[in-house]
């Protein structure tokens, strides 16, 4: 890699960074340029991986000619900005939506319920008569936070107030572990960002 390009990097990084010190001029330059160049990046990857290969290739090179339709649909998109013909737009707009919203309902079962029925572990085996407490510790897992998150019925019963106390505790911990392993995620970035700068920019030795 050319030096002047590491060099661009690390200026880019210290002006990224300039903004733990306080908000800046130049942290703003930086962050524009970066959304810009994503944005551009998301439009370039747009016409090469979507347009060009599912769309203009199949209509021209192979005669699908019907897929001029989708050029026409996607049209109508901007018809939100003619007042007499919105209505066009809206009708577009109605359609997509209820596509995703069906496609996320597939997704949604497709995913969650395996996890549902996965759920369901025998705590007893019956090849080796002893406990297992892996499944032990989910089923109580299981029913402690869901006892927590049911408010149909006030919590007057000592054991469903102590079960759903658990519960809690339960999913504290849980909510613990995922916002540890999103800040080891960033920390990932900022020590590789930091490696870039010590030994790609000023050469230290490793």
């Amino acid at each position: 890699m050319p030096y002047y390009i590491i060099v661009i990097g690390a200026v880019a990084t210290l002006g990224i960074y300039s903004i733990l010190y306080r908000e800046n001029a130049v942290f703003r330059l930086f962050e524009h340029i970066f959304i810009g160049l994503g944005a551009g990046y998301g439009f370039y990857f747009t016409i090469t991986s979507v347009l060009d290969p599912q769309w203009w290739t199949p209509m021209v090179k192979e005669g699908k000619w019907y897929w001029v339709v989708a050029m026409l649909v996607g049209a109508m998109f901007y018809l939100i900005y003619n007042r007499r013909l919105v209505w066009m737009s809206r009708l577009v707009m109605v359609a997509l939506m209820g596509l995703f919203a069906g496609l996320t309902f597939k997704g949604f079962i497709t995913a969650y319920v395996p996890w549902i029925l996965a759920s369901f572990k025998p705590i007893v085996l019956a090849r080796k008569p002893y406990i297992h407490i892996t499944n032990l510790l989910s089923f109580v897992t299981l029913i402690s936070v869901m006892s927590y998150f049911f408010f149909s019925v006030e919590q007057r019963a000592r054991v469903l107030r102590g079960s759903a106390q658990l519960g809690r505790w339960m999913a504290m911990v849980a909510f613990g572990a995922i916002f540890g392993s999103a800040v080891m995620g960033r920390m990932s970035l900022f020590i590789d960002r930091v490696a870039f700068l010590l030994f790609d920019f000023l050469r230290l030795a490793k």
